[in-house]
C-alpha cells in the first residue's frame, strides 16, 4: 500500500493518521480537511472556549514535536470518490489517488429551516461557529437555546455563567431521554431549573421572527419567546453526501462492520460519520463521541493494513461526558438496552448520583454525576463484561 488518504482532519482523522504510523505504515499519507484549521479539540467549544477561559492555541490536538510525515490538504472539501480510479475528488478540481482510504468526514450541525438569513442565529460545531457565538455572548442579551441535548445544555450552562438571560426549548417531554432514559434525563436536566434557566419541554419550535436579526422564537403552542441570540442544537447529520454513487454503502452514515470496514475493499470509516456494527446489540450504531473518535481508528487501521484479514474485536461500550453548571456528567453504555435503572450511590436531589442501568439484571450502562471514582470503577466492569 503506497498511498493512504484520510478524508477528514478532525480528531478521528488525526487518530487514524497516528494509528497508521504507529502500526508501521511508512508510505505516503495524505490528510484532507474541509476546514482551514489544523486538528482541534471540539468539546471545549461549548464550554471553556465559549466562556473565554481557553484560547485557540489550547485547542490544538497535535503536540509541538509531532511529525506524522503527512501531506495536509486543508480547506479542501471532498466531493466524490471514484472507486475505479481509487481517487478522492476535491471541490477545487484536484484528485488524490490512494490505495487505502479512511473516511472521517464527521457530521454537520442541523439547522432550522428559514433561519439562514437572520443574524443572531447560530449552530455550534466548528471553531468558526464558536468564535462567532462567543463574540455575541460577550455582548449579553436574551439567549434562547433550541434543543435540550448535551450541546444545548452546555451552551446554556456557559451562558448562565456569563450572566445572560437564558431559555432552553426542548420538543421532547424530557430532555436527554434518548441517551440517558427518561428518568435520569429528567434528573440531569433539572440542573437548568436549579440555576434559574427557563426550561420549556414538550413544545416544538414553529419558526423565528425578525427582519434582518432574530428577535423571537415562535413556539407551536402560540407562545413567543423574545431572543437576541438563538442557538440551534437539534443534532447533527453525517457528512456522507460526497460518497453517493461510490459503491460505499450508506445507512445513517457509512455502514461499517465491527472493525470499520465498508462495502468497498480498501476503504474504512471512523468517527461521527461511521455507522459501526455493534456485536453486543446485533445492530449498527453511529457513535458521536470523542472517545470513539480517538479509540476506534486503531481497529479500522488494523483492518485496512491487513486487507480485512484480521478478526474484528468487540468495541468498548461508548463513553461520553458533559460539564454543566459545575457538575461532571459521565455516561458509558447504551441506556436503550436497559429495562431498569437503580441509583447505587448519592442522591438525585443533590445532583450527586451513580446510577446503573440493567437488562435482565445484567449491567448495560452507567451514569455518574460528580461521581468520577465510582463511575470509573463501574465503567471498567462494564467494559470487561462486554468483551
Amino acid at each position: 500500500m503506497r498511498t493512504v488518504a484520510v478524508v477528514g482532519a478532525s480528531l478521528a482523522g488525526l487518530s487514524a493518521a497516528r494509528s497508521l504510523r504507529k502500526q508501521g505504515y511508512d508510505g505516503r499519507l495524505v490528510v484532507i480537511g474541509d476546514e482551514l484549521h489544523r486538528p482541534y479539540d471540539r468539546p471545549p467549544l461549548s464550554k471553556e472556549f465559549l466562556a473565554g477561559t481557553l484560547g485557540e492555541a489550547d485547542l490544538s490536538l497535535e503536540t509541538d514535536d509531532e511529525d506524522l510525515r503527512a501531506e495536509w490538504l486543508l480547506g479542501a472539501r471532498a466531493t466524490g470518490l471514484d472507486r475505479t480510479e481509487r481517487a478522492v475528488r476535491l471541490a477545487d478540481g484536484r484528485e488524490v489517488r490512494a490505495d487505502g482510504i479512511v473516511i472521517a468526514t464527521g457530521a454537520v450541525a442541523r439547522t432550522l429551516p428559514g433561519s439562514e438569513s437572520l443574524a443572531g442565529v447560530h449552530t455550534l460545531r466548528t471553531l468558526d461557529d464558536a468564535r462567532a457565538l462567543r463574540d455575541e455572548l460577550a455582548r449579553g442579551g436574551r439567549l434562547v437555546v433550541i434543543g435540550g441535548g448535551f450541546i444545548g445544555a452546555e451552551v446554556a450552562s456557559t451562558a448562565y455563567a456569563l450572566g445572560l438571560d437564558t431559555t432552553v426549548v426542548e420538543a421532547a417531554p424530557t430532555p436527554l431521554a434518548g441517551p440517558l432514559g427518561a428518568r435520569m434525563g429528567g434528573i440531569v436536566s433539572t440542573l437548568h431549573v436549579d440555576h434559574g434557566v427557563r426550561l420549556l419541554c414538550g413544545v416544538g419550535v414553529k419558526g423565528l421572527s425578525g427582519e434582518r436579526r432574530v428577535d423571537a422564537v415562535l413556539l407551536e403552542d402560540g407562545r413567543s419567546i423574545p431572543a437576541d441570540i438563538v442557538v440551534v442544537g437539534v443534532g447533527a447529520r453525517p457528512c456522507v453526501e460526497w460518497l453517493e454513487g461510490s459503491g460505499v454503502e450508506l445507512d445513517n452514515g457509512v455502514k461499517c462492520g465491527a472493525d470499520g470496514r465498508t462495502s468497498l475493499a480498501g476503504v474504512v470509516a471512523v468517527g461521527d460519520c461511521a455507522n459501526w456494527y455493534d456485536p453486543r446489540a446485533g445492530a449498527h450504531r453511529r457513535v458521536e463521541h470523542w472517545t470513539g473518535a480517538r479509540e476506534r481508528p486503531d481497529a479500522a487501521i488494523a483492518t485496512l493494513l491487513a486487507g480485512g484479514a484480521v478478526e474484528p474485536g468487540v468495541p468498548r461500550p461508548p463513553y461520553f461526558w458533559s460539564d454543566q453548571y459545575g457538575v461532571k456528567i459521565q455516561f458509558a453504555g447504551h441506556a436503550a438496552a436497559a429495562d431498569s435503572v437503580t441509583i447505587e450511590a448519592g442522591a438525585a436531589d443533590d445532583r450527586d448520583v451513580l446510577a446503573v442501568y440493567r437488562r435482565a439484571g445484567v449491567p448495560v450502562a452507567v451514569l455518574g454525576m460528580n461521581q468520577p471514582r465510582l463511575f470509573t470503577r463501574w465503567r471498567k466492569q462494564l467494559a470487561a463484561a462486554s468483551s
